[in-house]
């Protein structure tokens, strides 16, 4: 299945190259420089396809046990979390797709629990966007209390519930309710507020899937991927009936056993998925000013990092992949609905196959490989390194200015498929994500020489944390999460201020295009022109 890509994307892909050609930085394809060996990657059975399909695609090789000594590799990926003796005898040229004691914040009643202690500390003003939940059946007295509280409200308006069992994904046993009496569970469960107002395109509920890579824990640096996904329920909103699934729901697992899944649905098309950019196209053709929605949505995502942060044990050479169920309701107050471990990178519609693809590849780049990394069994580095957890050991934050390479083989096919007319006609008109740091981002050719400042952007990786050198210094050492959460806090009331200073320019302009064009460059960098 080939990779779709529009036309900026092929210019930073040509960017790399050229960067990487000035610079000498490795670009890891089969040959190898200077007679270097292969880059190696060891998947577990049940890795996703799309993973080996890209790593084979920039030259990689796959670890064969037969032919190769058991630590003869360069990435292991693994669905699943790895043992701790993973971590400890990981060597520097290798590299680890998740970080120890993360697949916490991934369990439903242990999400809550954390968001409920960091509520209590740090006030529901600043960790009120999750919908008040109970773990079940050991709140089940303090959700009785709050139920009836709702039932007995201004007009005893009635309220909604949602029950999803704690272990499970793939919104397997999940169930609306109005009525107690409609409540049962074998087993534990979390009963939350169900967000009856959601924002609707054409009658249709959504969520979006925002993918978030923690690169280190110590120092916490998080990025966020520019690109994602909007899921929708394939049949429209109906508060009347909360047994139809369809309707409530979004899960593609769900949703592509509709009845409706394959019709043309007025607006949202065929099958349940946009790319984010083709949402954020909508939301222009709207006249909404996103950047405060995305800063709220950063906010969630550092806030709820800052749950586990100081838990996680600092491991060089480990990376994570989390998903993050954002909804977005009618008053666009996005809400966190769950946070995903090895979110799903299946390609079933052209939506995966653009977004997925890619993301796959840039967090490859996020990886920072070197020339250096090939080099497994040459025997000055094997034995320098026979101590993995040594005060010289180089991990993953850039020493020196790195280049994130997609190998040519890779790159020159992106070019030749930006010709299809399936491309054009899906991603045609399509917006980014705007750029996380109002400050200017600095180019590939910029990268800074500092030690264990990381690069602004890495292919499609917009850095989200830290956000200025405050929390920059907070998060190295011990963790210092009430600096941080001050500064959000700063950073909050500093974007409701601005948000409202560009609105009163914008009235006082009477709607001058040119001038919004201009601001929204600046915030977003550049916009397709169709939209203006």
């Amino acid at each position: 299945m080939s990779i779709l890509h529009n036309t900026s994307h092929q210019q930073r892909c040509f960017t790399r190259k050229y960067t990487a050609e000035c610079h000498g930085f490795f670009s890891p394809m089969a040959t190898g420089p200077c007679g270097t060996e292969t880059l190696v990657f060891r998947l577990h059975e049940s890795t996703p396809e799309v993973v080996r399909e890209v790593l084979l695609e920039r030259g990689w090789e796959e670890h064969d046990p037969l032919e190769r000594d058991q630590g003869d590799w360069n990435l292991y990926w693994r669905t699943s979390g790895f043992r701790k003796s993973d971590y400890q005898n990981v060597l520097p040229w290798q590299r680890l797709n998740h970080h120890p004691n993360t697949m916490c914040i991934a369990r439903k009643d242990c999400l809550v629990r954390n968001l409920r202690r960091m509520r209590c500390t740090y006030g529901a003003t600043l960790y009120g966007f999750s919908p008040t939940a109970f773990i079940l059946p050991n709140d089940y007295t303090r959700f009785l209390e709050e139920y009836a509280k709702s039932r007995l409200g201004p007009g005893g308006k009635r309220g909604y519930w949602i029950c999803k069992p704690v272990d499970l994904s793939r919104g397997r046993g999940i169930f609306i309710f109005d009525d107690i009496k409609h409540l049962t569970y074998d087993s534990p469960v979390i009963v939350q507020k169900y967000i009856s107002n959601p924002l609707l395109i054409s009658g249709y509920k959504l969520d979006l899937r925002i993918y978030v890579c923690v690169k280190s824990f110590s120092p916490l640096t998080i990025y966020t991927y520019q690109e994602g996904l909007v899921r929708f329920a394939t049949e429209k909103y109906d508060l009347a009936s909360l047994d139809n699934l369809f309707s409530h729901l979004t899960n593609t697992s769900i949703n592509k056993f509709g009845p409706f899944y394959t019709t043309d649905k007025e607006r949202v098309g065929q099958g349940c998925k946009w790319t984010m950019g083709k949402f954020r196209t909508f939301l222009h053709s709207q006249g909404i000013n996103e950047l405060l929605l995305w800063q709220k949505i950063n906010n969630i995502v550092t806030l709820t990092l800052l749950t586990i942060a100081p838990s996680v044990p600092s491991t060089s050479n480990c990376l994570e992949l989390f998903g993050f169920d954002i909804l977005i309701d009618s008053n666009f107050k996005p809400w966190l609905l769950e946070v995903n471990y090895s979110p799903a990178l299946s390609l079933e519609c052209p939506a995966d196959v653009m977004v997925k693809k890619s993301l796959v590849n840039d967090l490859i780049d996020l990886m920072n490989y070197t020339v250096i990394d090939s080099l497994r069994k040459g025997g000055n580095l094997h034995q320098e390194q026979k101590h993995p957890y040594s005060s010289s050991r180089r991990s993953l934050m850039p020493q020196t200015p790195l280049v994130h390479l997609i190998p040519k083989s890779v790159y020159e096919r992106k070019l030749l498929n930006q010709s299809s007319n399936c491309y054009r006609q899906f991603a045609s008109n399509e917006c980014k994500l705007p750029a996380i740091h109002t400050h200017r981002v600095e180019s590939s050719c910029q990268r800074t020489q500092e030690r264990n400042i990381p690069s602004l952007r890495v292919g499609d990786f917009i850095l989200t944390f830290p956000f200025n050198d405050v929390t920059r210094k907070a998060s190295q050492g011990t963790l210092d999460v009430k600096t941080i959460v001050r500064e959000v806090r700063k950073l909050k009331s500093q974007l409701r201020s601005s948000q409202a200073r560009k609105e009163n320019r914008k009235k006082e302009r009477n709607g001058g295009t040119a001038a919004i064009k201009k601001n929204l460059h600046l915030c977003f960098g550049v916009l397709d022109t169709h939209i203006f």
